[in-house]
């Protein structure tokens, strides 16, 4: 885990690619694109099975470290449409059913457009970016990270990673990227794909490697 002050707010980067954020006891994850797997198969792609499971799985590592009471997906919880499979709205809506007071709240992004809202089962609370706890109006939660004019963003749908050695030993890992007036947290789903990032002077990255974050600039 690694620490990082945002106007005044601190969050935890987690090695589960979340963000931890103590003051609201809240956990901010990214690009969660359930249902992609159920998504390339319906387009006759072979693709890994059980990646929801690995997924809500993923999320309840997160929930058994932190004492959480709000989860805020900062866009992409569903890859598509097909993200409404039987087995898959089944598999989350039983994970759901274990936690009921937990609040979960999805910052629309691009991918849930196409999807359409989370099933009423699922208690999610749907809002469009830039959305903002009241705790913290120097903060926009948002998918698309592009500034705003007041507030500092937090986001996700750019699947940040970056390139760590040389040669044989270079490593591509997923990476906490924060600017000037952005930050962006890495993808969290199981099932999802990683972009190199180019750090401008003055940014700061942090990498995830295995079960540690590590601050590379």
């Amino acid at each position: 885990m690694s620490r990082i002050d945002v106007e005044g707010v601190e969050l935890h980067l987690l090695a589960g690619k979340a963000a931890w954020w103590p003051a609201e006891h809240t956990l901010l994850v990214a690009d969660a694109h359930i249902g992609k797997a159920a998504s390339f198969r319906h387009l006759g792609v072979p693709v890994p099975e059980a990646t929801t499971g690995g997924t809500l799985d993923l999320l309840d590592t997160l929930l058994a470290r932190h004492p959480a009471r709000r989860i805020v997906f900062l866009g992409d919880l569903l890859h598509s449409r097909h993200a409404h499979a039987r087995d898959t709205v089944a598999a989350v809506g039983a994970w759901r059913e274990q936690r009921p007071a937990l609040e979960l709240v999805l910052v629309r992004g691009n991918h849930d457009d196409r999807a359409g809202d989370p099933p009423a089962a699922w208690r999610v609370r749907c809002v469009d970016e830039p959305w903002f706890l009241p705790a913290a109006p120097a903060l926009a939660l948002c998918h698309h990270p592009d500034p705003h004019a007041s507030a500092y963003v937090l986001a996700g749908h750019t699947h940040p990673c970056i390139h760590v050695g040389h040669g044989f030993e270079r490593l591509r890992l997923p990476c906490f990227h924060f600017g000037q007036r952005v930050g962006v947290l890495p993808a969290f789903g199981t099932f999802t794909g990683m972009h190199p990032i180019e750090p401008a002077p003055g940014d700061k990255v942090f990498a995830v490697a295995d079960d540690r974050v590590v601050a590379l600039a």
